[in-house]
């Protein structure tokens, strides 16, 4: 059927047939959408356009509309409107074209500007006209307010299953579902040794440096899963150690709501930033089979976090690091209450310079370290005398122990790789 806003200075342009899904799936599975979206090229036929000088964009499949940004199709039809090759654009709705005002007005901006048509299922308009401008933009702040109406309700419903530890998330390994959909610990013995070994050495060890170097040492290897979520073997690293440490699920709880994207300034990408624990969004506690309990995970945590040398904005005293002083990291000046620093240039000495780096002023004070340690270690040795022994005991049993559990899973190791070797030689 033919319209009468279609002239010939229209008809003397291409017609632009656009298509879009949201998503992947719907692309895969809503077939009698996109053959409705295709037939377009009939409907363009009716208004008067030939066979020849009408266009399919379709690079835009499987792109949601929300914004422009990674939609190639629209930047190409909006380029071409605005070198006036495009006298009419035809789309099931407008939704397809944009799903935010800030993409749709300025669309019709330029085909208001260059005479460009715009059809849907519903009829023609015309975007110079003030009647046929007024009722796509209607259509266009519809179109944002049902995407933001979509979005509330599919939000709303994953809050509340979120909200009473029912919601399925990725789970670490270490964790797995059973058909019926309860998570238990994964029946790999060897996985769950390994985990709860990694645990424990951090609990001996306390830096997750001194962990990753430990089981590598030993020739231990740990459990990963890949995309496909297979599990495989591989050598330890610090932020494979870390990742382990800080998730709760391993202390049995639900957590919702960890992360935070925060744009760095440039125009970067956005990146994901951990919370604490008290700005968690949802946090259920004994929703999975633990490996570590809730006090233990809170415990490392502190570790972790105090290990980070960040003297003067958190007052951590960071990781131990090599030197012969004692107080490296825990000493704190007595005169301006800021925290000392170990310095080895000449002599060995605790230095407190806050004031001169940060306001400029004459440095607070330096104290040579011999005698200061020397103090402390008397110190020590006076509270340690009654139970020095009583420590000493328990301290070669926990090491036996720890020795053990290492020879235990190097075995597991070991045998695993025999199974493999003689299940590749069949």
């Amino acid at each position: 059927m033919r319209s009468e806003l279609v002239k010939p200075t229209h008809l003397a342009r291409r017609a632009a047939v656009y298509i879009r899904q949201s998503t992947p799936n719907q692309v895969a599975n809503n077939q009698e959408s996109l053959r409705l979206q295709y037939a377009l090229q009939h409907r363009a036929r009716e208004l008067g356009w030939h066979e020849a000088d009408i266009d399919v964009i379709d690079a835009d499949l499987g792109i949601s509309g929300a914004s422009a940004a990674l939609r190639s199709g629209f930047k190409e039809l909006v380029g071409r409107v605005g070198l006036k090759e495009i006298g009419l654009i035809l789309s099931i709705d407008v939704t397809r074209l944009a799903r935010n005002c800030s993409d749709w007005y300025p669309l019709l901006d330029i085909c208001g500007l260059n005479g460009c048509l715009i059809a849907d299922r519903d009829g023609v308009y015309d975007p110079a006209s003030a009647n046929g401008r007024l009722l796509l933009g209607l259509k266009g702040t519809i179109s944002e307010l049902e995407l933001h109406t979509i979005r509330s309700r599919l939000t709303a419903g994953l809050l509340a299953k979120a909200e009473r530890g029912e919601l399925a998330l990725t789970l670490p390994v270490g964790l797995v579902r059973d058909p019926s959909g309860v998570v238990v610990k994964d029946p790999n013995l060897e996985v769950q040794t390994r985990i709860a070994l990694l645990f424990e050495t951090f609990l001996k060890v306390r830096t997750v440096a001194k962990v990753m170097r430990e089981f590598n040492d030993c020739g231990l290897e740990l459990p990963r899963r890949d995309r496909h979520g297979d599990l495989h073997w591989a050598r330890a690293t610090t932020s494979a150690v870390a990742t382990v440490l800080k998730n709760p699920a391993y202390a049995g709880a639900f957590v919702y709501g960890r992360t935070r994207l925060r744009k760095p300034a440039g125009g970067k990408s956005a990146m994901k930033a951990a919370k604490p624990i008290e700005d968690w969004r949802v946090l259920v506690k004994d929703r999975y089979p633990p490996y570590i309990d809730w006090t233990t995970y809170e415990k490392i945590r502190g570790i972790v976090s105090d290990n980070r040398a960040e003297y003067m904005r958190k007052q951590t005293r960071g990781a131990p690091r090599d030197g012969e002083l004692l107080l490296t990291g825990i000493a704190w000046c007595g005169r301006c209450g800021h925290k000392m620093y170990a310095r080895y240039k000449r002599r060995p000495e605790y230095v407190c310079n806050h004031l001169r780096v940060h306001e400029g002023l004459p440095a607070c004070q330096y104290l040579r370290a011999p005698r200061i340690d020397a103090a402390v270690t008397q110190a020590f040795l006076t509270a340690l005398a009654p139970a020095e022994i009583d420590a000493l005991s328990r301290a070669r049993r926990v090491q036996s122990q720890a020795e053990k559990a290492m020879r235990r899973t190097a075995e597991q190791q070991l045998e695993r790789r025999r199974y493999e070797a003689a299940l590749a030689q069949r």
